[in-house]
């Protein structure tokens, strides 16, 4: 399937009224899953890039919302860490770089729902921020999947991989500052 070929997007996010040059911006190749592409936009007043993410796959994030969903899911069930990684562990590869690969993934989704939980009291009424009780609460459907669905309104405030808020810069909002230069070294000071 080619979705990415008529994918559209109606306006620009940032000139809803028009006007801006708002155009295909052609597709880009996410590496995981592998073949598939991303549609996108640029705005050339607002200097930025817009893609059309298929619901099923992560924001910001390589693969898929089920495949980093059954990862915290086999965590929340695992006595530890450790037995975790021995059980999602398929290459060879360090204990060490799956508990990091396993760590990332479980912050972000606790992450996600503890946002989900205080964004929709009403829906989440006594869920605790876990895979196990939202899967409960939505009768194992993907958790993952029904919640972008239900917070859609919320996606660009919620961090990845359910929503599209960019990461926290951390240098403190002052990156341009700490960018090295382009060109030779300057020569060195005598001293």
């Amino acid at each position: 399937m080619q979705l990415w070929r008529s994918a559209s997007l109606l306006r620009c996010p940032l000139h809803p009224k028009g006007r801006c040059g708002f155009a295909r911006h052609g597709t880009y190749a996410r590496v995981a899953p592998p073949g598939t592409r991303i549609a996108r936009w640029y705005c050339p007043q607002g200097h930025c890039t817009f893609s059309l993410l298929p619901d099923h796959l992560a924001a910001r994030f390589p693969g898929t919302l089920a495949q980093i969903e059954d990862v915290v899911a086999v965590v929340e069930a695992s006595p530890s860490l450790e037995a975790a990684a021995n059980a999602l562990r398929t290459d060879d590869v360090t204990l060490a770089t799956v508990l990091r690969w396993i760590r990332r993934r479980t912050r972000l989704v606790r992450i996600t729902l503890i946002a989900v939980v205080s964004l929709l009291p009403d829906l989440c009424l006594g869920t605790a921020p876990t895979i196990h009780a939202f899967r409960l609460l939505f009768a194992g459907e993907s958790v993952l999947m029904v919640l972008r669905e239900v917070t859609a309104s919320h996606l660009a405030g919620l961090s990845r991989p359910l929503g599209f808020r960019p990461p926290a810069d951390r240098t403190g909002g002052r990156k341009s500052l700490l960018q090295q230069h382009k060109g030779a070294d300057p020569p060195a000071g005598k001293g």
